[in-house]
């Protein structure tokens, strides 16, 4: 399986009813950490570990793009109004 970070338009219409579904319901830090835990269980057809290291991988780049499109942008204006910490750099 070829792990593809961005889907096309259609292939994201299929998912995006189901997911809606179920992030409504999203109220705390561990639902979502239930929900994810439970993806990655059903999404393994078998453990082996090619298939646990492909789950690990696509994690690992969903936090990092995450970081990079949400948490970064955030810091920068974080910084922008509070002032750097790093000085030196």
């Amino acid at each position: 399986m070829t792990i593809i970070p961005y889907i096309t338009e259609r292939d994201r219409e299929f998912f995006d009813k189901s997911l809606q579904e179920i992030v409504n319901d999203l109220a705390t830090a561990g639902d979502l950490n239930y929900c994810i835990t439970v993806l990655c269980n059903k999404f393994l057809n078998e453990i082996r570990y090619a298939n646990l290291n492909e789950v690990i991988g696509c994690l690992e780049c969903a936090k990092l793009e995450f970081y990079r499109r949400m948490v970064a942008p955030y810091e920068d204006i974080k910084s922008r109004q509070n002032g750097d910490v790093y000085n030196n750099v």
